[in-house]
């Protein structure tokens, strides 16, 4: 798997979150730098499971769309002498 990556845009958003996250619950200041260091550590070590659960909803929600057009490609079957 590719190392898991963020734009910058994105990167400041989830920094902020950090930061609001350590003042709201933790009664804590962090800085950027500690912030941006902690989700760099989280999207290192943990980003994998969250991806693969991404990919594997992904996958669950794809298998039931087949289902259905599999069933409706099964509805315009034409009748065949056997």
């Amino acid at each position: 798997m590719d190392e898991i990556k963020f734009n910058a845009d994105e990167k400041a958003q989830i920094v902020r979150k950090i930061q609001m996250y350590f003042t709201e619950e933790l009664d804590q200041k962090i800085g950027q730098f500690d912030a941006e260091f902690l989700l760099d550590f989280f999207a290192e070590e943990i980003g994998g499971y969250f991806y693969n659960r991404g990919l594997y909803d992904a996958m669950q929600v794809m298998d039931e769309r087949l289902e259905t057009v599999k069933d409706a490609l099964f509805e315009i079957e034409k009748p065949t002498p056997r």
